[in-house]
């Protein structure tokens, strides 16, 4: 990565958009890149919609604006396709990368896409199965790190264990084994290309 890259999150308040971009943020910088990790939201309150940014780099990051053009975009909520512009922007060459139960083919007609990657992963089931709540965060960085080659699976593992363990000390082990699952599962379920 010698360039600078960037990704849009979008979600809405509660499903850990921001968290998300930060962890993904900071277990990219473990590998020695710059990055930026940032939100942008209105009123803070549960079901806004939100973003959160992230921007990447091998050498020191000198912009400190918004993200207009992503290199990805995220989506944690599929109903932000139809409420929020969230491909707005996205380079031709793209990638975009929803929580849907659509197959990619599908989502590439109702987007009306032509040149961009897209892939889709049901993280809202998964954080069900295993987190027994929709949060889809986590399984949405194990989808990010499947399609791109920023970071590794076992990397990003690395680094969420023991980010969680530390955010969930003294809840019990299982959070933080549901979440690394999670991130591992929707990491092997990702449809698309």
């Amino acid at each position: 990565m010698t360039k600078v890259f960037e990704i849009r999150w979008h979600g809405r308040g509660g499903q850990g958009a921001k968290t998300a971009a930060l962890l993904f943020g900071n277990a990219v910088m473990s590998t020695g890149k710059y990055l930026q990790a940032f939100p942008e939201y209105g009123p803070e309150r549960m079901g806004a919609p939100v973003q959160a940014f992230n921007r990447l780099s091998d050498s020191q990051i000198s912009l400190h604006c918004g993200i207009k053009e992503p290199d990805i975009v995220i989506i944690l909520d599929p109903t932000l396709l139809e409420s929020q512009p969230v491909t707005k922007g996205l380079k031709a060459e793209g990638t975009i990368i929803v929580n849907t139960l659509l197959e990619p083919k599908e989502l590439r007609e109702k987007l009306n896409l032509a040149t961009q990657k897209i892939f889709t992963v049901d993280a809202s089931g998964i954080s069900r199965d295993l987190l027994g709540r929709e949060l889809p965060n986590t399984p949405m960085l194990g989808a990010l790190t499947k399609v791109s080659d920023i970071i590794g699976l076992e990397d990003l593992v690395k680094y969420a264990k023991k980010k969680l363990e530390k955010k969930f000390r003294g809840k019990g082990s299982g959070i933080v084994e549901g979440n690394l699952e999670a991130i591992k599962k929707a990491y092997n379920n990702v449809r698309g290309g």
